[in-house]
């Protein structure tokens, strides 16, 4: 290797990489200004004499271009997508369905499913997928997101080295390999890898990861206390809180030939305290059902009451009470539906009707479960501050608080209704297209297709994806706006030009050097043990796709002066570049920072671990494997 001296450069970039670590690590500003910051200073600088190396001030903001930026932007266009046709909602609902709602059995499944995906496509891209389902495990389980979004974003990282195809550096070591074989003599020839080569390495790091969170990640992970809306609330608590009554959403089975058949949803609500807010029949679902409609049976119902309540009434009858939602869990999960707050304005032509007149249920799909007037409430419950009111029947007044259950979307419809004004206002007011899903799936297979088998650039294939789905009215335009996280953009895209500096300044060449100095004489073990270290430092500060370019001929080169297999050295670079756990600067870690509240300091804690596990599995089982 040709001797490198230390420049003052050099000194400069390693001076900015001190800079961008200390900013990161005590978060003096938050991270993404930080990155903006030193991608500026950087473009000062180099207007400095002697310094005009450091950036292309004309090429600066290229990394907003960056075919990885772009990829994110799309892929995440293309998640908000998929989960618009409630696509994601059903796939979180089978994750509970099977997995339970235990933290220790939701992170195996989750951080599994996620790395076999990521296998396929570019990491960041499965994380961003699964990050809307994620989200609505944790609102489901009451688990905090930042103790699922860390498993999964680090097993998606790991999954990339489940195949060839799972990582850029793993796509592109077949080729540096074909360059290297070029400059070896004919018995030193290394032979390209196949699609599944890396495949037991890369499962033995997926599985350490999933073990890793499982066996300490109650030590590991944080609980980060992310700001909670309304969806975050159970209907119990908030109706408890705020008025004094009890309440919870139960599902029970009504027997065929149950005495309650023919008894009307009206009777059974004011004679037994108990609010019916769904009902089952022959395979149809009804929300908010008309107080009119009378039980057939067998059939299921979703009651919203006292538990005990519920539970003498229901043995009466034989009617079968539910530990937990079963049919209606996904309905009326947080995620979908909630108590909320309507006030009758002054003009509303609704004054002086009742809800039964208005037909509250099956005009708006609002279950009306209490009306604050002034200083007192009135329901079909009977608390310590007031007598059971039959509501339904109570005409509706000026400045009139109705509180409500409904399915959100029922809520978001109200909300350009005159007659009332809703003050609810941290709900989502997302509008799903299940009527969409066809053409949202399609368009995500022909993003897949044409990652897998064409040339095409990452980013124009992701983008294909997003466009067609705009095209359809999957999502529209504003919203794929509103589904971009741009402090991850400027985050990443900032970032760049700092990589670039250390690569073209000769500043990664001569920190290759110093390690490489020291290790000398070291067996081989050791020596690749340093290849594999140093390209774990570079993937931190700079693209791996950089790091490989530069290390690999690197290990060539020093395995063919110590007669060391150069394939097992080439391919614990590209390895290697994806054991990027301590920091954000991975675009996975930087997706996933801002939704669950992390720190940088939750991955120095939690990615340190994870960084050395990542050395040890993976020198052991490449030299397994092809030693």
């Amino acid at each position: 290797m040709e001797n490198v001296t230390l420049t003052v450069e050099m000194a400069v970039v390693l001076g900015i990489l001190a800079l961008t670590v200390f900013l990161f690590v005590t978060e003096f500003f938050r991270i993404d200004f930080s990155a903006v910051f030193i991608m500026v200073l950087l473009g000062l600088l180099s207007q400095l004499p002697g310094l005009e190396n450091l950036a292309d001030t004309r090429h600066l903001f290229d990394g907003f271009a960056s075919n990885a930026v772009i990829s994110i932007i799309a892929v995440m266009i293309i998640g908000a997508g998929l989960d618009k046709t409630g696509l994601m909602s059903k796939v979180a609902a089978a994750i509970l369905k099977y997995g339970g709602s235990t933290e220790k059995r939701i992170v195996p499944i989750i951080s599994s499913t996620v790395g076999v995906i990521s296998s396929f496509m570019q990491n960041v891209g499965a994380a961003a997928l699964f990050l809307p389902v994620v989200s609505r495990i944790s609102v489901r389980t009451e688990i905090p997101l930042s103790r699922l979004l860390m498993p999964m974003g680090f097993c998606a990282i790991l999954g990339g080295t489940l195949t060839m195809v799972g990582s850029s550096p793993l796509i592109l070591l077949n080729d540096l390999i074909q360059t290297s074989n070029q400059l070896l003599p004919a018995d030193q020839q290394m032979r390209p890898f196949g699609l599944f080569s890396v495949t037991p390495v890369g499962a033995s790091l997926v599985v350490t990861g999933i073990l890793y969170f499982m066996i300490f990640g109650r030590w590991v992970l944080p609980r980060t206390n992310t700001s909670k809306a309304a969806t975050g609330q159970s209907v119990g608590d908030y109706m408890k809180r705020l008025y004094g009554l009890k309440t919870d959403v139960v599902e029970v089975i009504v027997p065929d030939g149950s005495a309650l058949l023919g008894c009307a949803f009206q009777d059974l609500m004011e004679g037994e305290h108990i609010y019916v807010i769904g009902s089952y029949h022959k395979g149809q679902k009804w929300f908010a059902p008309v107080v009119t409609t009378q039980v057939e049976t067998p059939c299921r119902l979703a009651l919203l009451g006292r538990r005990k309540v519920i539970e003498k009434w229901a043995s009466g009858f034989d009617v079968t009470v539910l530990p937990r939602l079963n049919i209606f869990a996904e309905d009326y999960a947080p995620t979908n539906a909630g108590v909320g707050e309507i006030v009758v304005p002054p003009d509303s032509e609704l004054i002086g009707q009742c809800a039964r007149e208005v037909r509250l249920r099956g005009t708006y799909g609002l279950n009306l479960l209490a009306i604050h007037r002034g200083d007192h409430t009135l329901s079909l419950v009977e608390t310590e501050d007031h007598t059971a009111t039959a509501i339904g029947a109570e005409p509706f007044r000026a400045g009139d608080t109705l509180v409500v259950f409904s399915r959100w979307e029922a809520l978001a419809r109200v909300t350009k209704d005159r007659d009332f004004v809703v003050v609810t206002s941290n709900f989502p007011m997302e509008e799903l297209r299940p009527q969409k899903l066809l053409w949202a799936l399609l368009f995500f297979v022909i993003s897949i297709s044409m990652i897998l088998f064409s040339d095409v650039a990452l980013a124009l294939c992701l983008f294909t994806g997003a466009a067609g789905m705009i095209l359809t009215q999957v999502v529209r335009i504003d919203e794929a706006y509103e589904a971009v996280s741009w402090s991850t953009v400027f985050l990443l895209a900032s970032l760049i030009p700092l990589g670039l500096a250390v690569q073209n300044t000769g500043t990664a060449q001569w920190i290759a050097q110093q390690i490489l100095t020291l290790l000398d004489g070291w067996p081989i073990w050791a020596l690749q043990a340093g290849i594999a270290v140093l390209a774990t430092v570079f993937t931190l500060v700079m693209s791996n796709v950089g790091a490989t370019v530069l290390l690999v001929p690197l290990a060539v080169s020093i395995a063919v002066s110590i007669g060391a297999d150069p394939a097992i050295f080439a391919l614990t670079v590209a390895i290697s570049t994806s054991n990027s756990f301590l920091i954000p600067t991975h675009q996975v870690n930087a997706l996933i920072m801002g939704p669950a509240g992390y720190k940088v300091v939750d991955f120095v804690k939690s990615g340190g671990v994870m960084t050395v596990l990542f050395l040890i599995v993976s020198l052991f089982m490449m030299n397994v494997v092809f030693g």
